[in-house]
């Protein structure tokens, strides 16, 4: 007797970017809008959350008719992130199919700045949990009923390449980060049998963003001579991979963590 053969597990199909409805935390300023303008340079619709940066998100959005459209959430709080979702689908017309968790909330990259290990609080981290995973959290669930609709969902995470390579002493940064490293395995497996991909992409100091303007150019030059490429990655480069973990060509990728860093860090 022939042994008997299961069917092949079909993939849902992946929509084209110029196809998609993206939702972008974080998106009107610094990476945020590097990543924006990549999904529209793609064709994609992009919803820009902010949450402070109101005339900077305007802008972009208005230069943008029809493919853009600003909303201000703190995804901190639930409720504003599922009436952002609802505002995506007014303004579109079609579910969400991709979501970036790359708001930040209240953070300064200042290593001299930032308490060290004998004086830091657990407040400290408590307040990044907060806007990291919490935030990314309320923004998975919030998407969950426009992926259903839509078959199939996207989800890109944000991290660091601190957890391999802690030079700076960003210690609530970098532990509210290696917890949504983990929320993002954790529900790649929950969230893959309803074909939702969940992937995080992570980098180093990017040149040039609002976050890194301080930084003196020594400090790039000796971060670039570090890197088997010679260079410090820019916004632009380090949002062109997360343009491909929203792509068709990465329908069989998730549970992965992505370093966008030159080669610095080798994960």
């Amino acid at each position: 007797m022939a042994a008997s053969t299961s069917p092949a597990v079909q993939k849902p199909a992946a929509p084209a970017l110029a196809d998609q409805v993206v939702v972008v935390t974080g998106g009107a300023r610094g990476l945020g809008r590097s990543i924006v303008q990549a999904f529209l340079r793609e064709g994609a619709r992009v919803l820009i959350n902010y949450r402070a940066s109101a005339e900077a998100a305007e802008q972009l959005a208005a230069a943008h008719p029809g493919q853009a459209v600003a909303v201000q959430a703190d995804v901190r709080d639930r409720a504003q992130v599922d009436a952002l979702m609802s505002r995506a689908k007014e303004a579109f017309g079609a579910p969400v199919s991709t979501v970036v968790n790359n708001a930040l909330v209240d953070f300064s990259f200042n290593g001299d700045a930032r308490a060290k290990a004998g004086d830091i609080a657990y407040e400290d981290l408590g307040n990044q949990f907060s806007g990291v995973v919490e935030g990314a959290l309320n923004v998975i669930q919030a998407a969950l009923p426009s992926f259903e609709r839509a078959g199939s969902g996207r989800v890109i995470n944000i991290g660091t390449n601190l957890f391999q390579h802690p030079v700076v002493p960003y210690h609530d940064y970098t532990a509210a980060k290696a917890a949504l490293l983990s929320l993002t395995r954790t529900f790649a497996v929950d969230l893959g049998p309803r074909g939702i991909n969940v992937n995080m992409v992570s980098g180093g100091l990017l040149r040039t963003t609002d976050a890194s303007a301080a930084t003196p150019d020594a400090v790039f030059d000796a971060i670039a001579a570090g890197t088997p490429l010679g260079s410090v990655t820019t916004p632009d480069e380090f949002a062109d991979a997360i343009i491909f973990f929203a792509s068709p060509w990465a329908r069989a990728i998730t549970g992965q963590n992505l370093v966008v860093d030159g080669g610095l860090v080798k994960n």
